[in-house]
């Protein structure tokens, strides 16, 4: 991997983190995971799934880890490879936007139930637990469609210009 995507991808991850640390008031509101959804459709799937999880392991360094750590890392990685490959279609067929933040809604979704199969693997009240966290889920849904509405036109204009190879001072 060259050292100038290593170099957007620190930066990214940099912004996941202020981002995830600037909202930590509100439960389940953060940019994160629009800047890997947005991340991954340039970028691709794998660059995808290294964002989601070096975002997580940083903002948990700040925040806390725990068990729910492993579950934040697979839900992360697993909306940034999807992402990548609905950011393949988009290329090829191109997807209108208002479907694209109906699909940034539903990563919040997906991300909840993911967490949330934790207690699958500890205990067996997996749907009292995820039913219980779906006002969170909500949030999070919301929280993702704002912030890819307002994060896509400014991502995909710097990625756009970092994938045709542009210097970052015209920008």
């Amino acid at each position: 991997m060259p050292i100038r995507r290593i170099t957007l991808l620190a930066m990214l991850s940099a912004l996941c983190v202020v981002g995830r640390m600037a909202f930590v008031h509100i439960p389940n509101v953060q940019p994160v995971t629009s800047i890997i959804i947005i991340t991954a459709m340039f970028l691709g799937p794998s660059n995808g799934l290294i964002l989601g999880f070096i975002s997580t392991v940083l903002t948990n360094m700040a925040l806390g880890t725990g068990i729910w750590t492993v579950w934040q890392i697979v839900s992360w990685s697993l909306i940034g490879l999807v992402s990548g490959w609905l950011g393949r279609a988009h290329s090829k067929w191109g997807i209108p936007f208002i479907l694209l933040i109906m699909y940034a809604g539903f990563c919040g979704y997906l991300y909840g139930f993911v967490i949330s199969l934790n207690m699958l693997v500890i205990t067996e009240r997996f749907l009292a637990y995820y039913l219980a966290g779906l006002p969170f889920d909500t949030n999070h849904a919301i929280g993702n469609m704002v912030f890819f509405a307002l994060l896509y036109p400014i991502l995909s204009k710097i990625l756009m210009h970092y994938l045709n190879k542009g210097s970052f001072t015209s920008v």
